[in-house]
């Protein structure tokens, strides 16, 4: 029997699991026999493992990476899961707290390229960058590669190099997290071309919110500075988490225990549902579970914040009789000189939320600036897995049809906005 991992202590209350005892292995088979299938869109399921395979790689790179410049800042510019799991990762790590070893840039008007070139010291010369995108002609991530593209080709031209010496030049600033196969992605045939340093992936079949150990997410926390036994700590727990999660045994699976906990609410009529994050360390955590919870659960009723600043203008509606909610806190395991108070708040808050309506804690162990990394790999792909067992364990009991793929690791309406996308100078055409 698998044990319940000690870095990670979550307690339910206000729901009855043994409506659903009888059904767990439904659950897990739905998901299991579909987990590292092509074309299902689940193989972040033993990615951290694979990606354990890798590490000695990655590291060699990012120093390599680094010598070719002599830059020690990587701005990352991507969007949506190649830009929100690569900032909660670092955040809940402890890491670039300062943003002196990792930029990001993601937008496409001119005030926030100016504000990020701002940051490089008006000089792009003074950063390498991870360009990531799965295809490799996401509209904004091209937008903003190939202006900086440009800025460093008329540095270097500046500097008295030919054009063809500047693009080489430019090269060695650049790295591509894309398809390996350079016919899907032309990001990958423009690295090849140009002769980039490395090989750094964007896996089939691991949706951009499910990607938080993929490439993108651990070369930039090599990059940043975390330890080589940190990394595969880090691992090893995300890939444990995966073992928990398949196991029928519920006292031991706490990833399905929340996807229960999210759909028992909605199937006994509640709507509305809260995840409050407590710390700083959880701002990012924020942005990435909201792009969870908008692309796979596709319900913007949830409300994802960070206490304590938020709990403020919530408390009114969250404790309005009149409305009805379910929630969850997650918190740190406070040992540091503002324990004593730490500890009393979340008090005040589970026994508030208790009174009000279902709840979960989940309680994270932490180092210094952040979790351990064991601590950081658990939560993470929990709460992967909870997202997805929501949609299971909704149709489960209700009767209705699962679909071939499911709809919590699709994102088909997407393509809605992409069709009217025009491009620019910069970047002509329809970009998808």
């Amino acid at each position: 029997m698998v044990t319940k991992m000690s870095v990670l202590k979550t307690t339910f209350s206000g729901i009855d699991f043994s409506n659903y005892k009888s059904k767990v292995s439904e659950f897990v088979n739905e998901l299991s026999t579909r987990a590292n299938k092509e074309g299902k869109f689940l193989n972040w399921v033993n990615l951290p493992q694979e990606q354990l395979k890798r590490v000695d790689e990655l590291y060699t790179m990012a120093e390599n990476f680094k010598s070719q410049t002599g830059n020690t800042v990587l701005s990352v510019m991507g969007i949506g899961g190649s830009k929100h799991t690569v900032e909660h990762m670092l955040s809940i790590n402890g890491l670039n707290i300062c943003a002196d070893k990792v930029q990001f840039y993601s937008d496409v008007d001119s005030i926030s390229l100016e504000r990020f070139l701002t940051k490089l010291g008006n000089n792009v010369l003074n950063s390498n960058f991870m360009i990531a995108s799965k295809s490799g002609s996401t509209f904004e991530t091209k937008d903003g590669f190939l202006r900086v593209q440009k800025m460093l080709i008329d540095a270097y031209k500046s500097q008295g190099m030919s054009e063809d010496e500047a693009l080489k030049a430019s090269a060695k600033h650049f790295i591509a997290v894309t398809d390996k196969n350079s016919e899907k992605s032309e990001l990958r045939r423009t690295s090849i071309e140009q002769g980039w340093i490395g090989d750094l992936f964007i896996h089939d079949d691991v949706g951009g919110r499910f990607s938080a150990f993929d490439d993108h997410a651990l070369f930039t926390l090599i990059w940043a500075g975390l330890k080589k036994e940190d990394m595969i700590s880090l691992l090893n727990a995300a890939q444990e988490i995966s073992t928990l999660a398949l196991s029928t045994d519920l006292d031991e699976n706490d990833a399905l225990k929340e996807g229960i906990f999210w759909a028992d609410a909605k199937l006994n009529g509640i709507e509305a549902s809260v995840h409050q994050y407590m710390g700083s360390m959880f701002e990012n955590t924020v942005y990435w579970h909201a792009q969870m919870q908008n692309e796979s659960v596709k319900d913007t009723l949830k409300q994802v914040a960070k206490v304590p600043d938020a709990m403020h203008h919530s408390a009114e509606a969250h404790f309005n009789p009149a409305n009805k909610f379910v929630f969850a806190l997650t918190v740190p395991s406070d040992n540091g000189v503002c324990s004593e108070n730490a500890k009393a708040y979340i008090g005040a808050l589970t026994k508030s939320y208790d009174s009000t309506g279902a709840l979960f804690v989940e309680e994270l162990e932490t180092s210094k600036l952040g979790l351990t990394p064991a601590a950081a790999g658990a939560m993470t792909q929990l709460r992967a897995y909870a997202t997805v067992y929501q949609e299971i364990v909704t149709a489960i009991m209700t009767g209705k049809q699962l679909p071939d793929v499911l709809d919590s690791v699709l994102q088909p309406h997407v393509e809605y906005y992409k069709k009217n996308l025009k491009g620019g100078v910069v970047v002509p055409g329809r970009i998808s």
